[in-house]
């Protein structure tokens, strides 16, 4: 995000990616400095990051030019739950990092957080009115939250949070394989829909939040 900010990517990226790297001239620089209205976040995960300065000896890509590896694993212990993505491990924390650390490094920008969720497997076995206990599906907003809570409390200029998704969807690659929304949708009944616990649990969240907004 640097180019937004400062008009210009930082110094180690210009290091590493050399004449690979696009350059600006100073109108350019200037057209870009604090040029966004706003800065989106869509936060799933975190990972633990290694030095990997082998990488430099392999073809140079977007997953080679940061010098590092990437895990959820430390110690032998997953840096949080993961029920159906093998790219998504619940960190909440993390959020409030991620916020805090865009809050001091990027002049406080206005923040939404424009993706939030977690995915569940879609098990035929089960019933529907199992289908609709997503109870992991709760705690992981109702953490999430929480920590987005603590990065306001500090200053972050937060300004929305939207979960996804709305309904479960057609998920990349993994297609209707796994869901992510709060409303279950039934693919093989003419696509009907079904609020889960946590759309509901989600509704009485806002419901609460708007009466005490009215109170103040």
């Amino acid at each position: 995000m640097d180019p937004l900010t400062r008009g210009d990517y930082p110094k180690s990226m210009r290091s590493l990616l050399k004449s690979r790297l696009p350059k600006f001239t100073k109108e350019q620089s200037r057209l870009l400095t604090n040029s966004s209205d706003f800065i989106g976040i869509n936060y799933y995960t975190a990972r633990y990051v290694s030095d990997a300065p082998e990488l430099r000896n392999l073809r140079h890509n977007y997953m080679t030019d940061v010098l590092a590896n990437f895990s959820f694993v430390r110690d032998g212990k997953t840096i949080g739950l993961n029920v159906a993505s093998d790219w998504l491990y619940a960190y909440p924390r993390g959020l409030r990092d991620l916020l805090l650390y865009t809050k001091e490094k990027y002049n406080n920008p206005v923040i939404y957080i424009t993706e939030n969720g977690i995915s569940d497997y879609d098990d035929p076995s089960l019933s529907l009115e199992e289908s609709l206990l997503d109870i992991y599906r709760i705690d992981y907003h109702y953490r999430h939250l929480y920590y987005l809570q603590e990065a306001i409390k500090n200053g972050v200029n937060v300004k929305g949070y939207f979960v996804w998704s709305l309904l479960d969807n057609f998920e990349w690659p993994f297609g209707y394989t796994i869901r992510f929304g709060m409303n279950f949708v039934d693919y093989r009944n003419g696509l009907k829909r079904y609020p889960k616990l946590s759309a509901l649990w989600f509704k009485d969240f806002l419901n609460i939040e708007v009466k005490l907004q009215d109170s103040l």
